[in-house]
């Protein structure tokens, strides 16, 4: 399943204290883009952001997920946060 696949991949690069995947594919149906993939929500919070901008934590979760981002992700909605961060 593609969600346990992204929850696996993030776990393994950035060793996550706080991890939730929301597969939101089904709000999108009828939408051109859900053909191309699945949309998920995540909010990720791990120590690997501290003291990085909002860019470089997005890029280091794209990185992580990068093969699912050319096949079986359409779209990916992140709040990707370093821990005390609200």
């Amino acid at each position: 399943m593609l969600r346990d696949e992204i929850e696996s991949r993030l776990r393994a690069a950035l060793e996550p204290e706080t991890l939730e995947i929301q597969d939101d594919s089904h709000l999108h149906a009828g939408h051109a883009g859900a053909r191309e993939g699945a949309h998920f929500s995540v909010l990720i919070v791990s120590k690997r952001f501290t003291g990085l901008h909002r860019v470089a934590r997005h890029r280091l979760v794209y990185h992580a997920l990068a093969e699912l981002m050319r096949s079986g992700i359409h779209a990916l909605a992140l709040d990707a946060r370093a821990p005390g961060e609200s």
